[in-house]
C-alpha cells in the first residue's frame, strides 16, 4: 500500500535515471578535449579522473548548498564509485586489489575536495595552485589559473540553477575557454 501523505514532498533521494543523467553530464564535461590539449592535462586514466573529481566536487557542492540535499549528494557520489569499481575491473583490476583501490581513490576524491573548498575561501591563487598541485602535478601554474578561471565560470553556472532543476537532472557547465 502506497502511504498517500508521501505524495506531498518530494522524494528523499532522486530516481536512478536522474543520477545516471548528472553523473554522465560530470562526465562528459571532463572528457572535453580542450583541457586535455590546451589546458595541459595529462590525457591519461589519472588525467581523466582528476577532472572528474573537479566536476564532482563542483556539483556536489551546489547540491549540498540546497536544504536537504544529503541523500541526494551520496546517492551521486555512490554512482561515482560504482563506476570507478566498474572502470577498475574493466582494466583488469584484481578481486582483491579493487577494495583498496576504491579506497584510496575516496581518500583522493575527500581531500581534494577540502582542499578545493578551502582554496575557494582564500582567493583565485589559492585555488590556482590547488589545481596545479592536484591535476597538473605542479608542472604548470599558468595552465592552472586558466582552470581555476574556468571553474569561478562553473560555480557561477552552477550556482544560476534553482534546486528543483538541479533534483531533476538540469546540470549545465560553461565550455572551457579556448587558449
Amino acid at each position: 500500500m502506497i502511504w498517500p501523505f508521501n505524495q506531498l514532498r518530494p522524494p528523499r533521494t532522486p530516481p536512478r535515471r536522474t543520477i545516471e543523467a548528472i553523473y554522465g553530464m560530470i562526465v562528459a564535461q571532463a572528457r572535453e578535449p580542450a583541457f586535455y590539449q590546451q589546458y595541459g592535462v595529462a590525457d591519461t586514466v589519472n588525467g581523466r579522473f582528476e577532472m572528474i573529481v573537479v566536476h564532482l566536487w563542483l556539483v556536489l557542492r551546489r547540491i549540498r548548498a540546497t536544504p536537504d540535499s544529503a541523500p541526494f549528494a551520496q546517492a551521486l557520489f555512490d554512482y561515482f564509485c560504482s563506476d570507478l569499481d566498474a572502470n577498475l575491473r574493466e582494466l583488469g583490476v584484481g578481486d582483491l586489489t579493487v577494495p583498496k583501490r576504491m579506497q584510496a581513490f575516496g581518500e583522493a576524491f575527500y581531500g581534494r575536495s577540502a582542499a578545493y573548498d578551502l582554496a575557494l575561501t582564500e582567493g583565485d591563487e589559492a585555488l590556482a595552485m590547488t589545481l596545479d598541485r592536484n591535476v597538473l602535478y605542479g608542472a604548470d601554474i599558468e595552465n592552472a589559473r586558466r582552470i581555476a578561471a574556468y571553474v569561478g565560470q562553473v560555480i557561477e553556472t552552477l550556482d544560476g540553477i534553482e534546486p528543483s532543476k538541479l533534483r531533476n537532472g538540469e546540470v549545465r557547465f560553461p565550455a572551457p575557454p579556448a587558449a
